[in-house]
């Protein structure tokens, strides 16, 4: 084995974790994604309405809808102000 393809062991960790989180990060993403949508759809508000509301573009609220592009936790505050919800994250042991 060439001394360029030798892994300690903390950079295998850290590959088997990311592997491990991406599934799951996923998933999330997709289920905030499909959270935002209802909610929206179901004050009867249009993704400019929510922009507008959210000080963001429409454009940025379709990608997020679209889970394109995982949102950023105060643009997630803002959105949860906006369709009055609580947005709840958790750390919770395994």
């Amino acid at each position: 084995m060439a001394g360029g393809d030798r892994k300690t062991a903390l950079e295998r960790l850290r590959e088997r974790a990311e592997q491990a989180i991406a599934p799951k990060e996923g998933y999330l993403f997709a289920q905030i994604a499909d959270d935002v949508a209802s909610r929206r759809s179901e004050l009867g508000m249009s993704q400019r309405e929510l922009a507008e509301l959210t000080g963001t573009t429409q454009s940025a609220i379709a990608r997020l809808e679209r889970g394109g592009r995982p949102p950023r936790i105060d643009t997630l505050l803002r959105i949860a102000e906006a369709l009055d919800c609580d947005l709840s994250v958790e750390l919770r042991p395994r």
